[in-house]
């Protein structure tokens, strides 16, 4: 399936790698940081592995299902909300620098509507991912001076 529309952001943060890692892949304590979101709750038990699944609700969206469909620990994760006609991919990836670390998010389209989907949110999107790069960089510097 082509991407059709793709938002993407990359942030420095002066924090290692491993504790954004650790804040990143804490889902459920993502609203805690981001405003973002409203809520995730795993839908499914064990660890945070490829096949995770979470119900995600967020502002001014309907709650979508997401399953973790690539990981690497302490790296990063994709995860993917489907709907008929539309596959919404979400990119979460950390990468260590010599002042830290880099965040790289993005959101990405693809399917039969995701080109109208993107354009519909577009604006939401875009300060979604920021709002969430923000925050993010701000919880993992802050617990990274402690």
């Amino acid at each position: 399936m082509a991407v059709v529309k793709d938002y993407s952001i990359s942030v420095q943060i002066a924090a290692p790698a491993d504790r954004v890692w650790s804040v990143m892949s804490d889902i459920e304590r993502w609203h805690e940081w981001t405003p973002s979101i409203r809520s995730v709750r795993r839908t499914n038990a064990g660890p945070f592995r490829i096949g995770a699944r979470a119900r995600v609700w967020q502002p001014k969206l309907p709650p979508a299902d997401w399953i973790v469909t690539a990981l690497q620990e302490g790296r990063g994760f994709d995860w993917e909300s489907r709907a008929p006609g539309i596959r919404v991919l979400g990119r979460h990836w950390v990468e260590p620098t010599s002042a830290g670390s880099r965040v790289t998010l993005s959101i990405q389209y693809s399917g039969i509507f995701g080109n109208i989907l993107g354009r519909v949110l577009a604006s939401i999107n875009r300060r979604y991912i920021a709002l969430e790069a923000d925050g993010l960089k701000r919880r993992a510097e802050a617990h990274a001076v402690q």
